[in-house]
């Protein structure tokens, strides 16, 4: 049994896999202020009050984290909590049989480069990467496995929040599809500048992309990932395959490839 963890800037993502199989996955909040011991609290929480009849099945850990206080945090609960199981940490120095084609490869995201592994494996290539998070970014893998490059926009809270705080009538709302486009009040206004803007962001980010990666855009597989992704991804014309748990799939293969 393999846990699989993604830390994000804002969510951190546990799953349990019985080989190819997902059984259990849960989401909380990134707490930079949370030490090791309380990270092992929540995870045994997590685990104790799953389906899995003996925490003692989990045989190996794999991670990627894009936070690095909380990383120091978690390679110590792993030496103190979990000591006997291998554990594989996305790093330099770790097989992904990714290459990465950019100026500076160290400059990647280590959640970037187990998305383009993880949509590889499942789709080929070329495939485009729409990654709904803190940042909503956007990663192109060409037909050889290869990160080619990618962009980075402001995620959906950021921008809400910002708005809120800026816009003196502005104000917080739940993002769900507005009614319309044409709104009739500050609130379905809200939602549908920014249900239907990132949608349109989306679109137009993901078709230059697939532009430049190959002459046949029918090639071209695009697969959104991520917490927010569910908010706008009905609305985008140019996504085929919404793949909520993509990251942990990449961390999969990676401890296979590593440790397994």
């Amino acid at each position: 049994m393999l846990l699989s963890i993604d830390v994000g800037n804002s969510e951190t993502v546990f799953g349990l896999f019985d080989s190819d199989d997902l059984l259990e996955h849960w989401r909380v909040g990134t707490d930079t202020r949370r030490t090791a011991d309380e990270w092992a609290v929540v995870l045994r929480g997590l685990i104790d009050g799953s389906s899995l009849n003996d925490p003692s099945e989990v045989d190996g850990i794999a991670m990627c984290c894009s936070v690095p206080s909380v990383q120091h945090e978690m390679r110590d609960m792993f030496r103190r909590h979990f000591g006997d199981l291998p554990a594989v940490i996305v790093e330099p120095g770790v097989k992904t049989g990714v290459p990465i084609r950019m100026d500076n490869p160290k400059e990647v995201g280590s959640d970037r480069i187990i998305n383009a592994l993880a949509a590889s494996h499942l789709y080929g290539g070329p495939s485009v990467v729409v990654d709904f998070g803190t940042a909503t970014t956007f990663d192109a893998v060409s037909s050889k496995g290869e990160y080619v490059g990618g962009a980075i926009a402001p995620g959906i809270d950021i921008s809400v929040d910002a708005l809120s705080r800026r816009g003196a009538q502005l104000h917080m709302v739940e993002i769900v599809r507005p009614r319309s486009a044409i709104a009739k009040n500050t609130t379905e206004a809200l939602r549908s500048g920014i249900v239907f803007g990132f949608a349109g962001q989306v679109d137009g980010i993901v078709d230059r992309m697939v532009a430049e990666l190959t002459d046949n855009p029918d090639d071209v597989t695009v697969v959104a990932t991520g917490g927010l992704a569910g908010t706008v991804v009905s609305e985008c014309e140019t996504v085929d395959v919404h793949e909520p748990w993509l990251t942990l799939t990449g961390l999969r293969l990676v401890f296979e490839r590593n440790a397994g």
